[in-house]
């Protein structure tokens, strides 16, 4: 049986900034035996792979550099609902995904869970590297710790 909650991080590692939402919940699976409701998933750059994640979970936290015009390092709690995504798809790839796209085909499929929270977290380098920018490194801290908050949230409540 899956586990109730996903906490799904996406992006790159080897682009800088692009990775922070791995590197989050690479750092959450750490924990993962204070968090037994919960699976830890490092999607990469999986694309649709984010559909099969999510379907028959009551709750997904999805973590991802996101570019929305704040400041380098700002965090931002988002529910799917709330945004609208300016991403340019080339369709070349399976691979190549758009998290608000993916989530709603899930809910037209049905499989998409009651209670789903984006992270947002402004890159400011997105570049050839391994390890995340100073202003990213600065905060990580802070995005494990706002995610833990959510962990801790019950499931299926709906408030911003």
């Amino acid at each position: 049986m899956r586990a109730p909650v996903c906490v799904v991080g996406l992006g790159n590692v080897l682009m800088g900034d692009e990775g922070v939402g791995v590197h989050v919940v690479r750092r959450l699976a750490e924990e993962a035996a204070d968090w037994p409701q919960a699976e830890f998933l490092d999607l990469g750059t999986g694309g649709l792979t984010l559909l099969h994640a999510v379907a028959g979970r009551r709750k997904a936290i999805v973590v991802d550099c996101a570019r929305m015009g704040a400041t380098a390092g700002a965090l931002r709690r988002f529910r799917a609902e709330e945004v609208r995504s300016t991403k340019m798809l080339l369709g070349a790839s399976l691979h190549e995904g758009d998290v608000l796209q993916v989530l709603t085909l899930a809910r037209r499929l049905g499989e998409a869970p009651a209670d789903v929270v984006l992270f947002g977290i402004e890159p400011a380098e997105v570049a050839f590297s391994g390890k995340l920018s100073e202003p990213l490194a600065a905060r990580f801290e802070e995005y494990v710790r706002r995610v833990r908050q959510e962990l801790v949230e019950p499931l299926g409540d709906n408030h911003a």
